[in-house]
């Protein structure tokens, strides 16, 4: 009778117990919702950040939203940044900000050309016409110019519409993998797209980003953001990506399945987050000679000074532990 009590007496302090407290973060993204993000939707949509403790509120970067700002004002906890720049561009201004993961080995920055035309490849556009962003132009057109000695005589402004490309069957422009070419190809073209990463341009993308205060003061809580955002990019990629594509509909009503089956197909086809040393080591991961390689190239153009410490950009301590990868298929 007093052990059947026992386990009653258990069982209801079971029930009635308070569940564990969860850590309470704010993430920016660096774009709106889109299938770029699916991973970090993920964990928010099938309860993997959850399971780790931790209760995430996602917001949604754009073209009037700056969290690299946000983030070292500390309105946000962690960021997304587009590339490795953003991680140098801290260090340079003496801001104690780190990237602790990179989500895309590659960064997905292509070029689009017309086929037929001579325009065939990186070199062969040494020269011509390029439209591209101001943006662009503070970063990957320095590997162009250090590579295949593009000129800034070149460039010509781009205004994130493909209209301008279709009427001109000599115009080449810079465009996102996942987007741009899904755009032409509805209008009944399939443009040659060469991405820059398959050419030598070393950045990542999609890199988690987060104070040298939190990194020093709870480790603990960035290993387990980093460790759920690797599993929900593994589950987006492998398992059933419909949870995340509802909630990224949700937030970015101009999203359609169309575009999201598109752009998970060029991650995968592409290997922008599972190639190289991920395979390896593992989704997020990073290395101190890719981040040396990347540096050098960027200094020799003169964006940074040689004698910058790129090293304080970023941190391995969190990634290359294999998270995640008994997910994959």
């Amino acid at each position: 009778m007093l052990c059947r009590i026992a386990v009653t007496v258990c069982t209801v302090v079971a029930i009635i117990a308070p569940a564990p407290a969860q850590d309470r973060v704010t993430f920016g993204t660096d774009w709106k919702a889109e299938a770029e993000h699916g991973g970090y939707y993920q964990a928010i949509a099938t309860g993997i950040y959850r399971r780790h403790g931790i209760e995430v509120t996602l917001r949604q970067g754009g073209p009037q939203v700056n969290h690299a700002e946000l983030l070292a004002a500390g309105l946000l906890d962690f960021n997304e940044a587009p590339n490795s720049f953003i991680a140098l561009n801290f260090v340079n201004a003496n801001i104690p900000m780190l990237a602790v993961a990179a989500m895309f080995q590659k960064d997905p920055s292509v070029l689009i050309a017309h086929r037929g035309v001579g325009n065939d490849s990186l070199a062969a556009l040494k020269g011509k016409p390029i439209m591209i962003s101001a943006d662009s132009r503070v970063g990957w057109w320095l590997f162009l110019k250090a590579k295949f000695g593009y000129s800034d005589d070149q460039i010509r402004p781009y205004t994130f519409n493909v209209a301008p490309f279709l009427v001109d069957k000599q115009a080449v422009q810079q465009g996102y993998l996942t987007s741009e070419p899904f755009l032409i190809e509805q209008q009944g073209e399939q443009p040659l797209v060469f991405l820059l990463a398959d050419a030598g341009y070393a950045s990542y993308a999609s890199l988690i980003q987060t104070s040298r205060k939190l990194v020093e003061q709870k480790p603990d809580l960035v290993q387990r953001f980093v460790d759920a955002s690797i599993e929900g990019w593994y589950s987006y990629l492998y398992g059933d990506p419909a949870p995340a594509n509802a909630l990224i509909k949700k937030d970015n009503p101009e999203m359609t399945d169309a575009l999201l089956a598109y752009a998970i197909a060029r991650l995968k086809q592409y290997g922008i987050v599972d190639s190289g040393e991920a395979e390896k080591n593992g989704i997020g991961t990073m290395s101190d000679a890719r981040w040396e390689d990347f540096f050098k190239i960027v200094a020799e153009q003169g964006l940074y000074p040689k004698t910058l410490d790129y090293r304080q950009a970023y941190t391995l301590r969190f990634i290359g532990k294999r998270v995640g990868m008994n997910l994959k298929k």
